[in-house]
């Protein structure tokens, strides 16, 4: 049989048509399985807003739990102002109700990490009955706050504030000042605000915890009588703080002097007569019969250490 030419033409046509329903099917269902990849991967991440005064440590303390993808200092739940810290850290704004605050914006995987976890960490990881302020750091932009991002961190939050303040109430602490909110805008803090203090590695980590912890703590308690007799020097730590673990790397881990070096937790100096505020880590303490003789807060270089080491065996009390 002859085909005209038109047929042969319709013929081509519906081949073609046919093939390239199937591609674009084929491209679609490809494009769709990206898609869904990443929204899959996404339905798992969450953002919250935390406060807990000076947002340097408080970066660095979260940026070490598990689970965390990114952790970012910035500035959250002011009004009228410029979210800067030149602006929000002057004198007249020093007890502005509607300063900015100083907060990490936290982003997390849930199925590393969860909601209450990460709560825990922050009510745990500072003072939370302070008002305004975080030891020696006064002022509304160190406020202890919570932002959340949807009501199930809200409700965690109001939940777990609950529980914290039992067991606050039971240390003799006072009501828990921390506000929760949903979060309105986050601002970013300037570059050289971020990952602080990994850039200035001769500072201190601020520790302001109370000691108190959701989980009761299953180490026995911490016997200082040994310290309380002769010489001694004392080191305070923390967890996560770099400039601890900078100064055993420097210091101690290579020290064979005569007299024992002994580390400690805040709530592990019962006992000792110390003159140092205990907020800042590394604190050294350089004991005699269990009483303060020298102190110095923030890493201490090996030069700085052994002088200091060299006026105490000597018997001076010089800082």
């Amino acid at each position: 049989m002859t085909l005209s030419r038109s047929n042969i033409l319709i013929g081509t046509a519906a081949a073609l048509l046919a093939t390239t329903s199937l591609v674009i099917a084929s491209n679609t269902s490809r494009e769709a399985q990206v898609q869904d990849t990443p929204k899959q991967a996404s339905q798992h991440t969450q953002s919250i807003v935390l406060g807990s005064g000076c947002f340097w440590g408080a970066e660095k303390g979260y940026e070490a739990l598990p689970g965390v993808v990114d952790a970012v200092s910035g500035y959250a739940d002011g009004r009228g102002l410029e979210p800067t810290y030149k602006t929000i850290t002057q004198f007249k704004h020093r007890m502005n109700p509607d300063n900015f605050a100083e907060v990490v914006k936290v982003t997390y995987n849930t199925q590393m990490l969860s909601t209450d976890a990460l709560l825990k960490h922050f009510f745990e990881h500072h003072d939370p009955t302070q008002k305004n302020r975080q030891g020696n750091d006064i002022g509304t932009q160190y406020r202890s706050t919570i932002l959340y991002s949807n009501e199930e961190q809200g409700q965690a939050a109001q939940r777990l504030k609950g529980q914290f303040q039992e067991l606050l109430s039971k240390a003799g602490y006072g009501e828990i000042k921390t506000t929760i909110k949903p979060l309105q805008q986050f601002h970013p803090a300037e570059t050289y605000h971020q990952d602080y203090i990994k850039k200035n590695p001769n500072g201190y980590c601020p520790d302001h915890s109370t000691g108190v912890t959701f989980e009761k703590s299953q180490q026995p308690s911490v016997d200082n009588s040994a310290l309380l007799k002769g010489q001694h020097i004392l080191v305070l730590e923390a967890e996560h703080c770099p400039y601890c673990e900078q100064f055993r790397q420097d210091v101690a881990n290579d020290y064979q002097g005569s007299i024992p070096m002994s580390f400690r937790k805040a709530n592990e100096l019962e006992g000792l007569k110390l003159a140092t505020p205990t907020w800042a880590t590394p604190t050294l303490y350089f004991l005699e019969d269990g009483k303060e003789q020298a102190g110095h807060q923030g890493y201490m270089s090996p030069e700085a250490f052994y002088k200091t080491l060299k006026q105490f065996k000597n018997g001076s009390s010089a800082q």
